[in-house]
């Protein structure tokens, strides 16, 4: 790696330790010529696929762009930026499972709603609003009847008593 300091490519590894979501391995280095310390991150690369948009435009599929909507569909909501992180690694692995080297945006758009739906339900309205292109109130009160009409804990462990 090279040095921020003074650009030198020997280094050192210090400690080598897996990190919190145990899907990569931070590494503390020091550089040989100046002695500055500094830190990377190794995680493995997956297999790149494009994703197909609706107007059949295909651009790269990239998980920070998948976070960024999530993060705005939460917005003012009480959800922890590491629960939002965490759903986007799981749906990028399931994509990756597919082993497709194409993913249609249609296919993506539902597992992001299936998440959102367990995480919080007033981010998961706004997701879908955007998502299936709301045209007015009524479809709005349609998604929000139908989340009333599911058991609120839907996917949790049932009640024992």
């Amino acid at each position: 790696m090279r040095c921020l300091k003074c650009n030198s490519l020997e280094d050192k590894v210090i400690d080598s330790r897996s990190s919190k979501d145990g899907l990569s391995i931070r590494r503390r280095r020091e550089c040989l010529e100046c002695s500055h310390r500094f830190t990377t991150y190794e995680q493995v690369e997956r297999n790149e696929f494009q994703v197909i948009k609706r107007d059949s435009i295909r651009e790269p599929f990239r998980p920070e762009k998948l976070l960024s909507g999530m993060i705005k569909s939460c917005e003012k909501r009480p959800v922890p930026i590491g629960v939002l992180e965490a759903a986007v690694e799981e749906i990028a692995n399931e994509l990756a499972a597919e082993n497709l080297k194409e993913i249609p945006s249609r296919m993506i758009g539902p597992k992001v709603m299936g998440k959102l739906k367990h995480i919080d339900q007033v981010a998961f309205v706004r997701y879908a609003s955007v998502y299936r292109q709301f045209e007015d109130v009524g479809e709005f009160i349609d998604e929000i009847q139908s989340l009333e009409r599911q058991p609120i804990n839907e996917g949790l462990q049932p009640d024992l008593f």
